[in-house]
């Protein structure tokens, strides 16, 4: 359970995950020396928060906080990866009129 391997992530639960992330900023901002209450006051998350995000107390996390903890010790970076731009390959779907789809349209047969 101490890292998210990509082989293993999809038979985990959210929760299971959630408590990775909190044990890998915690290791990070120590790294970072930096204290709870610093990164409270940098971010304006509430120490409470942190301590429960870091010790895989709470189940879930607001992706706001979780953008400005992620921010606060420095990795805000990571944060484009979680959801990727669309490869090109999967984008170039368009319309006859050459719109790119704007939303999935269900078939008769399909429902």
């Amino acid at each position: 359970m101490n890292n998210l391997d990509l082989t293993e992530l999809y038979g985990r639960s959210n929760n299971d995950i959630i408590v990775e992330l909190g044990r890998r900023f915690r290791a990070y901002r120590i790294a970072l020396r930096m204290t709870q209450k610093d990164i409270a006051e940098k971010t304006g998350v509430s120490v409470m928060t942190i301590v429960r995000f870091e010790n895989g107390n709470g189940c879930s996390i607001r992706i706001d906080n979780f953008v400005a903890l992620m921010r606060s010790i420095q990795r805000l970076e990571s944060i484009a990866e979680i959801i990727p731009d669309i490869p090109a390959s999967l984008y170039d779907i368009q319309t006859a009129d050459n719109r790119v789809k704007r939303r999935v349209k269900r078939r008769r047969d399909e429902k």
